[in-house]
């Protein structure tokens, strides 16, 4: 029995097959994962119900896991986005953070390097992460 908080098994297995520079997205429960995301990227379902998982709770165990040092956010029409927010202040200063236009984010999405896709029940408008593996040692996120 593990008792790392990551326990779930296709998420643990995928995340340790991409390296530094691969690229995992955090989708809201709005995102078109089967149609905008990298083909060969490995699909992890969270999406029990609207509302669970949210992107908060995957970044949150995410962190744990592994390096990060940029993420990019899909931008909103111009109205503030929390989930934003939220995102800004749990990856901290020293991870790059960017908002790109709604396609040019689709178009990222279903770039080769996007090594795992993990679809929430996040149900909050403009949710969706996109994060960067980084190398370990070189941007630490231990200790939530």
């Amino acid at each position: 029995m593990l008792t790392y908080p990551l326990i779930h098994p296709p998420l643990l297995a995928a995340l340790a097959a991409a390296g530094h520079g691969s690229r995992i997205l955090i989708a809201d429960g709005h995102f078109p994962s089967s149609t905008h995301t990298n083909p060969a990227a490995a699909m992890i379902h969270l999406n029990l119900r609207p509302g669970l998982l949210s992107g908060d709770q995957v970044l949150e165990t995410l962190l744990d896991a592994v390096a990060i040092e940029r993420a990019v956010v899909m931008a909103s029409d111009g109205a503030p986005v929390p989930a934003h927010d939220a995102y800004r202040a749990a990856l901290g200063e020293e991870v790059a953070f960017e908002a790109v236009e709604r396609f040019a984010f689709y178009d990222l999405a279903r770039a080769d390097d996007v090594a795992v896709v993990i679809a929430t029940g996040d149900q909050r408008q403009w949710s969706n992460l996109l994060l960067t593996i980084g190398v370990v040692g070189v941007t630490p996120r231990k200790g939530h």
